[in-house]
């Protein structure tokens, strides 16, 4: 099977790349490897992937429809779109640019998929849909109005375009709601990847609020990637849940790390922003019956995972800004 791969570069585009070529597919990858990160840690992914076989990389924007067309042309079984500006804070400061990727880049996706016929399409939103007033753990039928931030709200946009091109054209749609993925090479921005560089550095670790008030759903990137490549089978037009379905409190995140990690944190209290929400908690009964698809790598050993792999690359990973 051949399948156009957007944010091929990306954390978790890189991984679903690597999967899908290491199953025999063919996977042609889009990134732009924009700044919202350090460029550093995108280029070492698509390092990864370069010279493997059946990989084709093109540094492109999707929110370019005229340059993307010509890879539409070739044909495609499915595209999965994983090209995308996440983060809430973030999207307080720039809304605009969410929206242009988010939106607008998803759109083109769509247009150009019923252009040429692509029956299959993939797209990445995120558990910040579910806000701050719907009960844990999130079903996917909980009531998505009340998004906290642009970047929510931007996701909600690409959700409502993809439920009208089904509607209209009959594409198969699988729409992923991740929730809060981690591991190896993960974004620097992420509050897993900033502990264990705080901590290994030195630096102080900043926490909202105590630190037992809120809490996360972790999903390792790699079961995330498997998630992903279970949805190409037709089903209609689904959202779905992927996550661990077994939230852990911040603040023995933190004690986990610095056991890894052999060091203490400094902890640096702040308060909570606005536009997070203080828990996330996904439930994935819909994966499992739909996917077949459970999570297999537990907190502990994905954590080990990054950690191992942040001392391993140490020397140039400690200088990247975490944001």
């Amino acid at each position: 099977m051949k399948y156009l791969l957007t944010g091929c570069a990306g954390f978790i585009g890189w991984k679903v790349t690597e999967f899908l070529i290491a199953d025999g597919h063919t996977v042609v990858g889009i990134d732009n490897i924009n700044d919202a990160y350090d460029v550093s840690v995108k280029k070492w992914r698509l390092d990864q992937l370069q010279g493997l076989q059946n990989f084709q990389y093109h540094c492109l924007d999707i929110c370019d429809s005229e340059t993307l067309e010509p890879l539409f042309k070739v044909g495609f079984d499915a595209v999965i779109n994983l090209a995308a500006r996440a983060g809430v804070r973030q999207s307080v400061e720039n809304p605009w640019v969410y929206m242009d990727t988010n939106i607008t880049g998803t759109l083109n996706l769509l247009e150009l998929s019923r252009k040429y016929e692509i029956n299959k399409f993939i797209l990445a939103s995120t558990s910040s849909l579910y806000g701050a007033k719907n009960p844990l753990p999130f079903n996917e039928e909980a009531d998505t109005n009340g998004p906290l931030s642009p970047y929510a709200a931007s996701k909600k946009g690409a959700e409502a375009l993809c439920h009208s091109y089904h509607h209209l054209y009959n594409i198969d749609m699988t729409i992923f709601r991740f929730f809060t993925v981690y591991g190896p090479a993960g974004r620097p921005d992420m509050s897993a990847f900033r502990f264990v560089k705080w901590i290994s550095e030195g630096h102080p670790v900043t926490v909202y609020g105590d630190g037992k008030q809120s809490s996360r759903d972790y999903t390792y990137v790699e079961d995330i990637a498997r998630g992903v490549i279970a949805g190409l089978k037709p089903l209609g037009y689904s959202v779905i849940n992927l996550g661990s379905d077994s939230p852990i409190v911040l603040i023995d995140t933190i004690k986990l790390i610095e056991e890894l990690v052999g060091k203490k944190a400094e902890l640096s209290h702040q308060p909570f922003h606005p536009a997070d929400v203080r828990a996330t908690w996904a439930d994935i009964g819909k994966a499992e019956e739909l996917l077949d698809w459970r999570p297999q790598v537990s907190f502990r050993e994905g954590i080990t995972e990054l950690v191992k792999w942040y001392q391993t690359h140490r020397s140039w990973v400690k200088d990247i800004p975490t944001g």
